[in-house]
């Protein structure tokens, strides 16, 4: 019997990424208070959704039968809006 796959939704995911800044040892206190007012960086992620609970999302980008790509995983503190962009579609046609 063929295991059934699973459907994954395709998503884009908005968040706010934590950043860093500055060299290590001493850096000067007067650009590191204009950075410190200066946003974080918004983020754009676009993949398969293979789990979201009130912790985290977790995109895989790229899926086969027994393979996956690197697992991005996103706290949702840090998420502005997740979109379903489609769903992975069984009815689908192969490209020829």
């Amino acid at each position: 019997m063929t295991k059934r796959k699973k459907h994954y939704d395709i998503v884009e995911v908005v968040w706010m990424d934590a950043e860093e800044e500055g060299d290590v040892g001493w850096n000067c206190l007067a650009k590191q208070l204009r950075e410190a007012k200066k946003p974080c960086p918004e983020m754009h992620s676009v993949g398969y959704e293979v789990y979201r609970n009130g912790s985290h999302i977790a995109l895989l980008s790229t899926m086969g039968k027994d393979l996956g790509s690197t697992l991005e995983k996103i706290p949702m503190g840090m998420v502005i809006r997740v979109t379903k962009m489609s769903q992975d579609n069984p009815a689908s046609s192969d490209i020829d």
